[in-house]
């Protein structure tokens, strides 16, 4: 594992997070340790670049890097001006149904500065966000997406986003899952 690549993920996202946002830096200790789990069973060669994206998936909600407005992206620009891996980068501007959001927003412009990139790399983040409560526990997919649109005005361009995007979350997390299930189930095969 290359340690130093999630370790300065994680100091910059505490250092932007922790004691500006407590409740969203509880969300993405929640986050990151779910990545942390599943990423190395899934996707080994990608695990450090996940584990990274999913400790800076939010730091644009901090008042110092947001810009936009739109988290992902000014997360991810903030990403790439910390030198992190275009993997990382990519995989913040894109995680959670970001597209959706974007076209409510009017900023697809700014996300398509960032390549999309690989679905199963991306599922493997959307599905540690999106079943991870605001407090940092674990959560059904379903109830989070709930949880999400009850937090938002039904006119705020995140209730549309989600609401637009909730098969595409629920799917990517259906996919991690059967893949978490096939993992497993090799693993116990005996030898």
């Amino acid at each position: 594992m290359n340690q130093n690549l999630v370790d300065r993920a994680r100091t910059l996202a505490s250092e932007r997070l922790a004691v500006a946002m407590p409740q969203r830096w509880a969300h993405v200790l929640g986050v990151a340790r779910t990545a942390s789990d599943i990423a190395p069973r899934l996707l080994v060669r990608d695990a450090d670049e996940i584990v990274a994206a999913a400790w800076l998936h939010d730091v644009g909600y901090a008042p110092s890097i947001a810009m936009t407005g739109f988290h992902p992206v000014d997360g991810a620009r903030f990403a790439k001006s910390a030198g992190m891996p275009d993997l990382v980068v990519s995989l913040i501007a894109h995680h959670s149904g970001a597209s959706a959001e974007a076209i409510e927003r009017g900023l697809t412009a700014q996300l398509a500065e960032f390549d999309r990139p690989p679905g199963v790399v991306l599922d493997v983040v959307t599905y540690a966000d999106m079943t991870t409560a605001p407090d940092g526990t674990p959560i059904d997919a379903e109830r989070r997406v709930s949880e999400i649109l009850s937090r938002y005005s039904s006119d705020d361009p995140v209730h549309a986003a989600v609401s637009r995007s909730s098969v595409e979350l629920l799917s990517s997390v259906d996919r991690i899952k059967e893949q978490l299930r096939f993992a497993h189930a090799e693993a116990t095969q005996p030898r």
